[in-house]
């Protein structure tokens, strides 16, 4: 599966649960709550979680949240690239674009 199919997946499916109709602008917060995910499925899998409503997890049930964490992470720019009618293949150069001018006079390649 490529970005833009997943895209278009995507769209449809918020769409049908009358969750695409969120601004930008209140997206922007589902985002960062994500990334707050992102950082805690981080901490456990780098130097554990000392609490006692979390449940110890194996290397293998780490990684899958990680992974679910990311992807959450990874829907949201989707969506949010969607509504401002920018192509994910459009990320991508755009990302590659400006590290190589950053990076060209450095000698780094």
């Amino acid at each position: 599966m490529d970005l833009k199919t997943h895209q278009d997946w995507l769209v449809h499916f918020y769409k049908q649960r009358q969750w695409y109709q969120y601004s930008p602008f209140i997206r922007l917060n589902f985002l960062t709550e994500e990334v707050g995910e992102v950082s805690r499925a981080i901490r456990a899998f780098e130097i554990g979680r000392d609490h006692p409503g979390d449940p110890k997890m194996t290397a293998p049930e780490l990684t899958a949240n990680l992974k679910e964490e990311l992807a959450d992470v990874l829907d949201q720019v989707l969506i949010m690239s969607r509504q401002y009618e920018i192509e994910p293949e459009e990320l991508l150069r755009a990302s590659e674009a400006k590290l190589q001018a950053r990076f060209k006079s450095t000698g780094r390649d």
